[in-house]
């Protein structure tokens, strides 16, 4: 395994240091748009892929290697945690994911036990040792999890929702099982990333993906407290990321639940929020969907958002949301490109 490199130039723009280029890596960049994905996953169940090391670890850096990247994300899923802990999860094609025993009442809540992140996913150490054998030593590493409401949100909806009837109406008429559900889902995501971390992730991710659809007023009550009781928690050795969706209104809490590096969506205007919170570093935004058009169209984006920074130190561009399967390959390899080469006028 080589030396890693504490001074990459992903590293630095997340301590908010000025870089040679913008580093760019991007949310899915290992997916099913990728025919090496594709080639590598074959008929394996998701469930199994994303628990095989040798697997995980080879979309990991196949991706990497293809896009030329400045920093590859370990292949996981979110959801597979909340397996040991006691919900039965499986995927479906054209359904996603979908766990047999949601939670919906107080007493559902008995059968989530805390996660053992040695003992119960030590198939996630296997990958991440598996990547950095042979991932380039300038070339960071993340790793990545939930955060707790997202998590909450699967473990009650139960799959995908429009509306989040279900995890929303469990936080209103049961304060006490939420809490008591919270804590025991942060303390479970505290041991899996610093596990990850001891493991030799450079640095950590976590995705609130349902987050917006909450009021500002429902996020203080409800996630604040176990969101920044998980950035408390997580070894802050490494750089800690918080990215959501749909959550404009929320971004001011959710970079003072203690976040290094904040990460948005396509929707705001990224240099606004930047000088409005004044973060040491931001990660981020353009729309995923740009990447669908034709060439002129994703330089056009990637342009605007670069020009606006300026090559202002602590930029790491990434789009808002992940990548789509029906995005062409070349677009994201020319977007990799044109973002590493730019230089501000």
């Amino acid at each position: 395994m080589s030396i890693r490199s504490h001074d990459t130039t992903f590293l630095k723009a997340c301590r908010g240091e000025p870089t040679e280029h913008t580093p760019i890596w991007l949310n899915r960049q290992a997916g099913r748009y990728m025919p090496e994905y594709r080639a590598v996953k074959g008929s394996t169940k998701s469930l199994d892929f994303f628990t095989n090391p040798d697997l995980s670890a080879k979309v990991t850096l196949d991706a990497q290697r293809i896009l030329g990247v400045d920093a590859a994300i370990v292949f996981a899923d979110l959801l597979p945690i909340l397996h040991p802990m006691g919900l039965e999860l499986d995927y479906f094609e054209g359904v996603g994911p979908r766990f047999a025993n949601p939670i919906r009442e107080p007493r559902d809540c008995s059968r989530l036990r805390r996660l053992e992140a040695e003992q119960d996913c030590e198939y996630i150490a296997h990958t991440i040792q598996n990547v950095l054998e042979d991932l380039p030593p300038d070339i960071s590493l993340i790793g990545f999890a939930g955060a707790p409401f997202t998590l909450a949100a699967y473990a009650i909806e139960g799959q995908g929702s429009h509306h989040f009837q279900h995890v929303r109406k469990f936080m209103y008429q049961y304060p006490k099982s939420w809490r008591e559900l919270l804590e025991t889902i942060t303390l479970s995501v505290i041991d899996y990333v610093n596990f990850q971390i001891r493991s030799g992730a450079d640095a950590i991710q976590i995705f609130d993906s349902w987050v917006g659809c909450l009021g500002t007023k429902e996020y203080q009550t409800y996630v604040f407290p176990f969101t920044q009781q998980l950035f408390n928690g997580i070894n802050d050795t490494v750089p800690r990321i918080y990215f959501g969706t749909g959550n404009t209104h929320l971004l001011k809490a959710m970079y003072e639940t203690g976040p290094d590096v904040l990460a948005l969506d396509w929707r705001p205007r990224l240099i606004d929020v930047w000088d409005d919170l004044q973060c040491r570093a931001v990660q981020g935004n353009m729309d995923p969907i740009a990447l669908c058009a034709d060439e002129k169209v994703v330089i056009e984006h990637a342009r605007r958002i670069l020009g606006d920074v300026a090559a202002r130190a602590g930029h790491i561009f990434n789009l808002g949301h992940g990548i789509i399967p029906s995005t062409p390959v070349d677009n994201v390899k020319r977007l990799v490109d044109y973002v590493q080469s730019y230089r501000s006028q």
